[in-house]
Protein backbone atom coordinates (compact mmCIF):
# COMPACT_ATOMS: atom_id res chain seq x y z
CA UNK A 1 0.00 0.00 0.00
CA UNK A 2 2.86 2.44 0.56
CA UNK A 3 4.15 2.28 -2.84
CA UNK A 4 1.11 2.68 -4.35
CA UNK A 5 0.39 5.34 -2.44
CA UNK A 6 3.67 6.77 -3.60
CA UNK A 7 2.78 6.26 -6.96
CA UNK A 8 -0.52 8.58 -6.64
CA UNK A 9 1.73 11.10 -5.16
CA UNK A 10 4.36 10.63 -7.83
CA UNK A 11 1.47 11.09 -10.74
CA UNK A 12 -0.26 13.99 -8.41
CA UNK A 13 3.00 16.27 -8.43
CA UNK A 14 3.13 15.53 -12.43
CA UNK A 15 0.21 16.37 -13.21
CA UNK A 16 -1.47 19.54 -13.75
CA UNK A 17 -2.96 21.13 -10.44
CA UNK A 18 -6.25 21.67 -12.68
CA UNK A 19 -7.23 18.46 -13.61
CA UNK A 20 -6.37 16.44 -10.49
CA UNK A 21 -9.90 14.99 -8.42
CA UNK A 22 -10.63 16.95 -5.57
CA UNK A 23 -11.75 14.82 -2.27
CA UNK A 24 -15.06 14.84 0.14
CA UNK A 25 -15.48 13.82 3.06
CA UNK A 26 -19.24 12.99 3.92
CA UNK A 27 -20.81 11.46 6.67
CA UNK A 28 -24.37 11.16 6.37
CA UNK A 29 -24.65 8.88 9.16
CA UNK A 30 -25.07 11.18 12.04
CA UNK A 31 -28.14 10.09 14.14
CA UNK A 32 -30.08 12.55 16.43
CA UNK A 33 -30.45 11.97 20.14
CA UNK A 34 -33.45 9.58 19.44
CA UNK A 35 -31.03 7.45 17.06
CA UNK A 36 -32.76 8.50 13.63
CA UNK A 37 -30.63 9.97 10.70
CA UNK A 38 -30.37 13.60 10.63
CA UNK A 39 -30.63 13.30 6.72
CA UNK A 40 -33.34 12.95 5.02
CA UNK A 41 -31.97 9.92 3.32
CA UNK A 42 -29.75 9.07 -0.73
CA UNK A 43 -32.39 10.53 -2.13
CA UNK A 44 -31.49 13.90 -1.43
CA UNK A 45 -27.51 13.06 -1.79
CA UNK A 46 -27.84 15.12 -5.50
CA UNK A 47 -28.10 18.28 -3.03
CA UNK A 48 -24.90 17.61 -1.34
CA UNK A 49 -23.76 16.78 -4.79
CA UNK A 50 -24.74 20.06 -6.31
CA UNK A 51 -22.66 22.07 -3.46
CA UNK A 52 -19.69 19.29 -5.07
CA UNK A 53 -20.25 20.49 -8.38
CA UNK A 54 -20.08 24.22 -7.62
CA UNK A 55 -17.14 24.04 -5.38
CA UNK A 56 -15.79 21.92 -7.97
CA UNK A 57 -16.40 24.50 -10.91
CA UNK A 58 -14.74 27.18 -8.28
CA UNK A 59 -17.87 28.87 -6.64
CA UNK A 60 -20.52 28.04 -3.87
CA UNK A 61 -19.98 28.66 -0.37
CA UNK A 62 -17.79 27.14 2.13
CA UNK A 63 -16.18 27.54 5.82
CA UNK A 64 -12.81 26.13 6.49
CA UNK A 65 -12.83 23.69 9.72
CA UNK A 66 -9.78 21.93 10.75
CA UNK A 67 -10.58 19.00 8.44
CA UNK A 68 -11.19 20.55 5.62
CA UNK A 69 -14.09 22.95 3.84
CA UNK A 70 -17.57 22.56 4.70
CA UNK A 71 -20.89 23.66 3.14
CA UNK A 72 -21.78 26.64 5.47
CA UNK A 73 -25.16 26.50 7.26
CA UNK A 74 -27.98 28.11 5.73
CA UNK A 75 -29.60 29.05 2.72
CA UNK A 76 -25.82 29.74 0.85
CA UNK A 77 -24.83 26.40 1.85
CA UNK A 78 -26.85 23.04 1.09
CA UNK A 79 -29.85 23.69 -0.83
CA UNK A 80 -32.76 21.92 1.47
CA UNK A 81 -35.54 23.57 -0.19
CA UNK A 82 -38.63 21.50 0.35
CA UNK A 83 -37.14 19.32 2.86
CA UNK A 84 -38.29 18.28 6.01
CA UNK A 85 -35.10 19.09 7.84
CA UNK A 86 -34.56 21.53 10.74
CA UNK A 87 -31.20 24.36 11.06
CA UNK A 88 -30.77 22.47 13.81
CA UNK A 89 -30.06 19.06 12.33
CA UNK A 90 -27.79 20.78 9.42
CA UNK A 91 -25.74 22.80 11.97
CA UNK A 92 -25.36 19.16 13.52
CA UNK A 93 -24.37 17.35 10.18
CA UNK A 94 -22.00 19.65 9.28
CA UNK A 95 -20.63 20.05 12.65
CA UNK A 96 -17.13 18.95 13.42
CA UNK A 97 -16.05 17.77 16.91
CA UNK A 98 -12.80 18.22 17.60
CA UNK A 99 -12.83 16.26 20.31
CA UNK A 100 -14.17 12.99 18.04
CA UNK A 101 -11.55 13.87 15.64
CA UNK A 102 -8.98 13.89 18.45
CA UNK A 103 -9.76 10.90 19.99
CA UNK A 104 -9.43 9.10 16.15
CA UNK A 105 -5.98 10.19 15.59
CA UNK A 106 -4.06 7.21 17.77
CA UNK A 107 -6.02 5.16 15.25
CA UNK A 108 -5.14 7.11 12.69
CA UNK A 109 -1.40 6.99 13.48
CA UNK A 110 -1.80 2.81 14.31
CA UNK A 111 -3.33 2.56 10.73
CA UNK A 112 -0.41 3.91 9.12
CA UNK A 113 2.19 3.09 11.48
CA UNK A 114 0.94 -0.80 9.41
CA UNK A 115 2.79 0.30 5.99
CA UNK A 116 6.59 0.03 5.88
CA UNK A 117 7.76 2.56 2.91
CA UNK A 118 5.28 5.28 3.82
CA UNK A 119 5.69 8.48 1.67
CA UNK A 120 6.14 10.81 3.95
CA UNK A 121 3.43 13.39 3.02
CA UNK A 122 0.97 11.18 4.45
CA UNK A 123 2.40 10.96 8.09
CA UNK A 124 2.79 15.15 6.87
CA UNK A 125 -0.73 15.15 6.37
CA UNK A 126 -1.62 13.54 9.54
CA UNK A 127 0.97 15.60 11.51
CA UNK A 128 -0.94 18.79 9.91
CA UNK A 129 -4.74 17.75 11.23
CA UNK A 130 -3.48 17.19 14.66
CA UNK A 131 -2.36 21.04 14.24
CA UNK A 132 -5.46 22.02 12.96
CA UNK A 133 -7.65 20.26 15.20
CA UNK A 134 -5.28 21.86 18.22
CA UNK A 135 -5.65 25.27 17.05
Amino acid sequence: MADYFAHWLKIGRQADPAKLPKIFYVNWFRKDVNGRFLWPGYGENSRVLAWVFARCAGHGAAVDTPIGIMPPVGPEGLDTTNLDISDENIAELLRVDVAEWKAQLPHFHEHLGKFERLPKELHEQLEALERRLSA
